[in-house]
């Protein structure tokens, strides 16, 4: 069998950068670019995105059939949430049953999937900026798996049963996870399709 001469990695994408290599946005000019985390060889691209507030794992290659297979559904996508406010029981399950968000084509009801409650606050790396603190009154952390990504999916479920998103790591992709990485950190890997 051919070796492949595809490149692949996975890094934690820090809190306040684009999951783009190019920005060509004249109002965006001062964003921060993953290119500027590491030497990656042309032709990398990110597989799936994560919005500029959101930190975690992402996954980047330069093989486009295996940036497809991550991207479908076929693949489980683990978020940790952090909500403004505890988290009720009602809203999980509501969350975990489906729930009705906006999309560029209109109203969609996602699809069910795995979604629990964080009985501790997950040992995650300080965020480049801080989250309001206690004063301004309790948060929660919850864990959602997906299997879509619909753009700011997570953030928008949990707005709609009334627990706003004050930060989002994603912290598994398939079997890579995120482990003992820190923000801006990247370990190239072998494969991607295991």
């Amino acid at each position: 069998m051919e070796k492949s001469n595809h490149k692949h990695f996975a890094i934690f994408k820090p809190y306040g950068y684009l999951s783009q290599f190019v920005n060509n946005q004249t109002k965006r000019a001062n964003k921060k670019l993953l290119g500027e985390l590491h030497g990656f060889p042309e032709g990398t691209m990110a597989i799936g995105r994560l919005d500029e507030p959101s930190e975690g794992l992402l996954l980047l290659t330069t093989d486009g059939k295996a940036s497809e297979f991550i991207r479908s559904s076929k693949i489980e996508k683990e978020y940790y949430a952090q909500v403004d406010g505890v988290i009720t029981s009602k809203a999980l399950k509501n969350l975990k049953n489906g729930v009705e968000i906006s999309t560029d084509t209109g109203k969609y009801i996602t699809k069910n999937c795995s979604v629990y409650n964080l009985e501790k606050t997950p040992i995650l790396p300080a965020r480049a900026k801080k989250i309001r603190d206690e004063r301004h009154g309790p948060t929660s952390w919850v864990s959602i798996t997906l299997t879509e990504g619909k753009y700011r999916q997570v953030r928008k479920m949990t707005a709609a049963v009334g627990f706003p998103t004050l930060r989002l790591v994603r912290v598994r992709i398939g079997e890579f996870s995120i482990n003992n990485m820190q923000p801006g950190e990247v370990i190239e890997v072998n494969n991607l399709i295991k």
